[in-house]
C-alpha cells in the first residue's frame, strides 16, 4: 500500500485506513513526514497538533493565519502553535484551499444549526483521542479541517460549501518539531463538509 509514497530512499513507519467516524492519533517525529489521503473524495479530516514535547504549546489558528496571510492551507503553508513556533509545513498538497476557521461539529452545534439532536461529532471524538494521551476536552481548540472547503464572500458570509477534494487527492506534512497529531475522520451527514456521506480515508507516516 506504501507505493503512492513518491520520495526517494522512503521508510514506511504506518500506513492505516480510518473509518469515517473514528479517530487516529500519533507522535511525528522531527523531520518525518505525515501522507493525509482522501480515498474517496470530498471527505474532511478534523486535525489538531500538540508539541509532543509540551502539549501546552499547541495548533493556534489565529497564528496559523497571520502567518501564513491567509485564510487557506495548502502547499508551502506552516501550522503554527501557539507560541509562534512552526509545528508543520504542507510540502505537497493536490487539493489546496483547506479549512482553517470551520471548526469541529458537536452534537450541541448539529442540534442549534440541523435541529437533529444526539449526532456523532469530531467534538467528541477528538476528546475521547486526547484522553488517550493524557489530555482532556478543554485542549479542544480550533482545528484545521483538511479536505473542507469554507468560502468566504465579500461582506463576510461564510458556508461550508461542496469539497473540492477528488478520490485519492493528498497532502504531505513534514513535522518540524516531535508533534503530537490527532485527527477524527469526520461523520458529518447534515452539511457538505463529507458530501453527505462520510468516507474513509488514510494515513501514512514516513521518513
Amino acid at each position: 500500500m506504501s507505493e503512492q509514497i513518491n520520495v526517494p530512499n522512503h521508510t514506511v513507519l504506518e500506513d492505516t485506513v480510518v473509518n469515517a467516524g473514528k479517530p487516529w492519533s500519533r507522535v511525528i517525529k522531527a523531520g518525518e513526514y505525515l501522507r493525509l489521503i482522501d480515498l474517496e473524495g470530498q471527505q474532511a479530516i478534523d486535525f489538531i497538533c500538540y508539541n509532543a514535547d509540551d502539549p501546552l504549546d499547541r495548533y493556534n489558528a489565529a497564528n496559523t493565519v497571520k502567518l501564513n496571510g491567509n485564510i487557506y492551507l495548502g502547499k508551502g503553508a506552516g501550522l503554527w502553535s501557539l507560541r509562534a513556533r512552526k509545528m508543520m509545513t504542507i510540502i505537497e498538497d493536490t487539493c489546496g484551499m483547506h479549512d482553517t476557521i470551520g471548526g469541529c461539529c458537536s452534537r450541541e452545534c448539529n442540534e442549534v444549526r440541523y435541529n437533529v439532536k444526539n449526532t456523532p461529532s469530531c467534538q467528541e471524538i477528538l476528546t475521547r483521542e486526547l484522553e488517550v494521551h493524557g489530555l482532556s476536552e478543554r485542549d479542544v481548540v480550533a482545528n484545521i479541517n483538511f479536505f473542507m472547503y469554507v468560502p468566504v464572500s465579500d461582506n463576510g458570509d461564510i458556508a461550508i460549501s461542496d469539497s473540492r477534494s477528488k478520490a485519492g487527492d493528498y497532502l504531505d506534512l513534514r513535522a518540524e518539531m516531535n508533534v503530537l497529531v490527532i485527527i477524527s475522520n469526520c461523520p458529518q451527514k447534515d452539511n457538505p463538509a463529507c458530501g453527505f456521506n462520510p468516507t474513509p480515508v488514510r494515513m501514512i507516516v514516513y521518513r
